[in-house]
């Protein structure tokens, strides 16, 4: 069975054409692009010209400061698109805090509003802020369908979303030396509650880190669940694969 990367910037990738090629050859079947605030449209075109690609579409917490009313009013509109299957990236990010972390809050809200009003999935981004994460998706309630995209929380933090109901993403970092706390933390989660992703053109696997990544790359991913788990990859293909596609509503 085929994979599906779950989350990664085709436009980010320049040769798009080219980078669907190898992720058919890899047997990546389907991949979710996120659109953010300034690819949004780009996004839903790239779904729209390929069968194979799906988008989302959101506010990126770096991105929470530049909120308009039109770019609410665009997402939400965007958001009706039948390859558009999900609302976000959308969170907190307390590392870089390229917008200020009130704005960060407001805006991450807004969009879990938006997603419990369209019955669409949640994609959430949230890096060294998961107290208010989980109290913002407390205070507006969690929409039914919730995935913790690259996902780098240790077991405690996956403990709290999979009580809280949310699917978890692992990407390249489970591949890493450096990320003992997050294979442990796939390591705890029940096989149908993991997702893929590359999060491309970013967190490249070992053993092509140095390279620019992309959606071919999410096999390596899926084999480091599958050592972490014990379990065969196909396994894990087979397992993702229906996860994907309950939590986006993929055919």
């Amino acid at each position: 069975m085929g994979l599906v990367d779950t989350h990664c910037h085709l436009d980010m990738l320049g040769d798009v054409a080219a980078a669907l090629g190898r992720m058919a050859e890899a047997g990546v079947d389907r991949c979710v692009t996120i659109g953010v605030e300034g690819s949004m449209q780009e996004a839903v075109a790239l779904a729209e010209a390929h069968e194979q690609v799906f988008a989302t579409v959101g506010i990126h917490p770096h991105e929470a400061k530049t909120r308009t009313d039109a770019a609410i009013a665009r997402l939400t509109e965007l958001a009706e698109h039948p390859k558009v299957v999900g609302i976000g990236e959308a969170g907190l990010d307390y590392h870089y805090d390229n917008s200020p972390r009130d704005v960060q809050r407001a805006v991450f809200a807004e969009q879990v509003r938006i997603a419990n009003a369209l019955a669409a999935p949640l994609v959430v981004h949230t890096r060294e802020a998961w107290d208010d994460t989980f109290a913002i998706l407390a205070d507006e309630g969690l929409p039914d369908r919730v995935v913790f995209h690259c996902f780098t929380g240790g077991p405690a933090e996956a403990e709290r979303a999979l009580a809280a109901g949310a699917a978890l993403s692992f990407s390249g970092v489970v591949t890493f030396n450096s990320a003992g706390d997050v294979r442990a933390a796939a390591g705890l989660a029940p096989l149908d509650r993991i997702v893929v992703e590359t999060d491309s053109p970013f967190l490249t696997p070992v053993p092509h880190r140095g390279r620019q990544n992309e959606p071919a790359f999410v096999r390596l991913v899926a084999s480091a669940i599958a050592q972490v788990k014990g379990v065969d990859e196909a396994e894990v293909a087979a397992s993702t694969t229906a996860t994907a596609a309950r939590l986006f509503g993929l055919p």
